[in-house]
């Protein structure tokens, strides 16, 4: 009796598993390796490690503490679907000051806002104002700018805090180290959710990028 013998060819889809795990390692933030490695490394010296296909598996392996597939798992996309978590996080901060989006209608002001956070989170933040979680206003734009971004970074990583360790450290290590996603308060938790949930069905109409 003759037995048919196939061999499995590799996944070269451009959205394959390897290529996916590839995106993620290069878009790594480079403050991470720096801790796991030498911190004295220099960004061009980290930017070769993370763009050399030899190293690639190894380097997340390190900081994942080897969570990653080993037994043939397909490497999925992430909770943010590939997306950047800081433009996550900056979206998350723009409905949470969402009131103050609004007052602010200095073109001046309007400008260096809009300089520091993007045209996309100010309308995106304005858009969602029935969602908006502070009360107070902030009518200087640099320090709306860095509250938006703190209290961003906050839901998001309060956010984060609800999935699994693999999943939520796969996001993080894409932030810099230091960021209010690693010490959200208990007000980012109790506004997180809902806040995401809009996010994500705003970034969901987008092609995933890792």
């Amino acid at each position: 009796m003759s037995v048919s013998m196939t061999s499995k060819e590799p996944d070269r889809s451009p959205n394959s598993s390897s290529d996916r795990l590839r995106a993620f390692v290069t878009s790594i933030h480079p403050t991470r390796f720096a801790t796991r490695l030498d911190p004295l490394l220099s960004a061009p010296t980290v930017l070769r490690l993370q763009k050399s296909p030899r190293l690639q598996r190894r380097l997340a392996g390190l900081l994942l503490d080897s969570e990653i597939e080993q037994n043939g798992r397909d490497w999925v996309s992430d909770l943010l679907l590939g997306h950047d978590p800081r433009r996550a996080a900056l979206l998350a901060g723009g409905i949470w000051y969402a009131r103050s989006l609004l007052k602010l209608v200095s073109k001046k002001d309007l400008s260096i806002l809009v300089g520091m956070i993007g045209a996309e989170v100010h309308s995106f933040g304005i858009r969602h104002l029935s969602s908006a979680v502070a009360t107070r206003s902030i009518i200087d734009p640099e320090q709306l700018s860095r509250q938006i971004e703190h209290d961003g970074h906050a839901c998001l990583g309060a956010w984060l805090n609800e999935a699994p360790a693999l999943d939520r450290t796969r996001v993080l290590l894409r932030l810099p180290i230091g960021t209010a996603a690693e010490n959200p308060a208990a007000e980012h938790r109790n506004a997180a959710g809902p806040l995401l949930s809009l996010i994500m069905g705003h970034l969901a109409t987008e092609a995933p990028t890792v």
